[in-house]
């Protein structure tokens, strides 16, 4: 098997929470060496709980496989040293801290880094960006949610704006930051430079705004919440049949009437009131009190495979743990297993040069002496950090 794609790559993560840990975690699945850097009290997600384990919480195992850890006191200048020799030989730099903060430390990435480490690349994960009226205030999904719009689409019409129930701005804000990173890798390649990248919550929160944004700009019309139903397209919702609720993802007018067809009903597609999705759209409380009348005593489990069979958008609802038992998430080898390590997989299929599961989530100071070895630090030098606390073994509350 070939080596990794990312092989040869190191990353340097200070980052915490969410965002920038699941970046990393992309890094780390892909072949990069990843050197978490954890603060004196630890990543906060260590104690979002339950479930816990011996070593931390379910959480902070979700993003954090595939690295190594190492607990430094970065408001010591002596940590910043130690930083400096793990940089020597790094290509990224990915950090959280709010703005200004490395600078307020003496080790801003343009004053400093850039030009000790002129290859280096500095991805920078914020709330709301270094910018604007908001510059520097933290960054939170739910906030990001909140002020984004996104939450004010989320949700039924006549109940109040939901939050989307998975972090879904930090998550994309991660993924975000792991395209930046390559971008700045790949160009790298051709001037030898590094950069610094900015990737915010904020900034991520606005993009996902499709298509009401898109909307928006055509007509100017605000935008309201439609449940599961859809701004575009009907019937884009959930529908209820005898066993639990079935979505219909109609996207076009054949698989209109293949649903049609299925449901025994074909002249239903050649209604006026139907037969384009414009109509559709129209008509579509009429619609759905037809579709809710032929669904009723389906089993909408059996159906997913039966229309999905034949090219018409469906899918019942499962629970988290249906869905990670399925066959499909076996088949797609998206769970792994390692001794007691249990997560999700590798969603990026790479047919040469595919992502593997190395190591369990690091626990606090578990690499301190194997990366500062590493870093080229004797015994004596490693024992010194130790006793003035630069390094630590424990969480310090």
């Amino acid at each position: 098997m070939s080596n990794p794609s990312l092989n040869g790559i190191k990353v340097v993560d200070l980052s915490r929470v969410l965002g920038g840990p699941l970046c990393t975690q992309i890094l780390g699945d892909h072949g990069a060496e990843i050197l978490k850097v954890e603060p004196p009290a630890g990543d906060e997600t260590r104690g979002w709980g339950p479930p816990y384990h011996e070593r931390g919480s379910a959480y902070y195992d979700g993003v954090n496989r595939n690295k190594k850890g190492i607990a430094l006191d970065m408001r010591q200048p002596e940590a910043h040293q130690i930083l400096f020799r793990l940089l020597e030989t790094a290509d990224v730099l990915v950090e959280n801290f709010k703005v200004g903060t490395l600078e307020k430390w003496g080790i801003g990435f343009t004053d400093v880094l850039q030009k000790k480490f002129p290859r280096l690349i500095h991805c920078r994960v914020t709330g709301f960006g270094s910018n604007g009226p908001y510059a520097g205030f933290p960054g939170y999904d739910a906030v990001a949610q909140a002020t984004s719009g996104l939450m004010s689409i989320n949700g039924d019409a006549d109940r109040p704006p939901v939050r989307i129930g998975v972090p879904i701005v930090d998550l994309t804000t991660g993924m975000n930051a792991v395209i930046a990173i390559l971008l700045a890798l790949y160009e790298r390649e051709t001037s030898g430079l590094g950069q610094s990248i900015e990737v915010s919550l904020y900034d991520t929160a606005v993009s996902l705004i499709h298509p009401h944004a898109a909307n928006w700009f055509l007509d100017g019309k605000p935008q309201k919440r439609l449940g599961s139903a859809h701004p575009n397209i009907t019937p884009y919702d959930l529908f209820p049949t005898a066993n639990g609720m079935l979505f219909l993802g109609i996207g076009n007018d054949r698989q209109f009437a293949g649903l049609c067809k299925e449901l025994g009903h074909p002249e239903i597609a050649q209604d006026p009131r139907f037969t384009i999705n414009a109509n559709r759209a129209k008509n579509k409380a009429e619609l759905r009190v037809i579709l809710e009348d032929l669904l009723a005593d389906r089993d909408g489990k059996a159906m997913t495979a039966e229309l999905m069979s034949k090219g018409i958008p469906a899918g019942a609802v499962q629970t988290v743990e249906d869905a990670l038992q399925h066959p499909q998430t076996k088949a797609r080898e998206m769970v792994i297993e390692s001794g007691e390590y249990r997560g999700t997989g590798i969603p990026i299929k790479l047919s040469r040069t595919p992502g593997k599961f190395k190591c369990r989530p690091p626990q606090y100071g578990e690499n301190n002496t194997e990366i500062l070895t590493d870093a080229g630090y004797s015994p004596e030098e490693i024992e010194r950090f130790k006793e003035m606390q630069i390094t630590l073994e424990k969480p310090r509350k």
